[in-house]
Order: C-alpha cells, then sequence, then structure tokens
C-alpha cells in the first residue's frame, strides 16, 4: 500500500505540491490598517499621560506654594506642636481632596488611611471642600 502511494505521489506532480503544502508554515497576516490607528491610539495615550504629569505638577506647585505661606517660626518664642500639626493636616488633606476630584474614598486611599478617619478629621477641622 505504501509503495502504491509513493509511486502515486510520483506519477501525480500536483498531489506532491499538494501534500507539501500541508508541512508549510502559515503566512503571516499583513496588516494594512492597524498601523494607522495604533498611532492614533498611541498619539491620544500620550496626551492622555502628558495632561495627567501636568495636572501632577500644578498640584506640586499649589502645595510647595502652600508650603512657602507657612508661617516662620520663631524658636526664640517657642513653637506649638499641635497647632503646627494641624495645619498640616488641613493642607494635605484639602490637597488629596482636591486631587482626587472631592471624592473623600479615593483622597483617603490617597493618604492611606480609611474613608471613615479622613470625614472625621473633616469634620473636625471644619474643612470644606
Amino acid at each position: 500500500m505504501k509503495a502504491e502511494y509513493a509511486d502515486s505521489i510520483q506519477s501525480d506532480p500536483g498531489l506532491q505540491e499538494r501534500s507539501s503544502l500541508k508541512a508549510t508554515a502559515p503566512a503571516p497576516l499583513r496588516m494594512t490598517e492597524r498601523p494607522a490607528r495604533n498611532r492614533v491610539q498611541r498619539l491620544a495615550d500620550l496626551a492622555q499621560i502628558l495632561l495627567r504629569e501636568a495636572e501632577a505638577l500644578a498640584s506640586d506647585k499649589t502645595f510647595t506654594e502652600e508650603s512657602n505661606k507657612l508661617r516662620t517660626m520663631n524658636i526664640a518664642e517657642g513653637i506649638d506642636f499641635y497647632d503646627e500639626v494641624t495645619q498640616f493636616e488641613i493642607n494635605l488633606i484639602k490637597l488629596a481632596l482636591e486631587r482626587a476630584g472631592r471624592n473623600q474614598a479615593a483622597a483617603a486611599r490617597l493618604l492611606h488611611i480609611k474613608p471613615t478617619t479622613l470625614n472625621f478629621k473633616i469634620k473636625l477641622y471644619g474643612i470644606e471642600y
């Protein structure tokens, strides 16, 4: 039977070509329209990243300006530690709320505290946002 098959392959060149096609790897797909879409998507992604970076820089600048506005400490007169910590907490909470789009849960995640703790401090300090 094998001999007959071998004879039939030798006598029929079309069959020989068809059997050799089965063993070859598939041809790679041509993507003519995809690169254009990929470029547009990459540009959109880059624009979004730049926007987030600009927002982060603006927030950092705001934080720096607020830090610079802190009153100068006169060591000779003494420093009220608890007032300074409270003022720092208030500014930090305001910054986190601003960065989180006024969403308390998201601001709590940024500060790595529980939302209930953030809510308590907002009420305690009378922070309006």
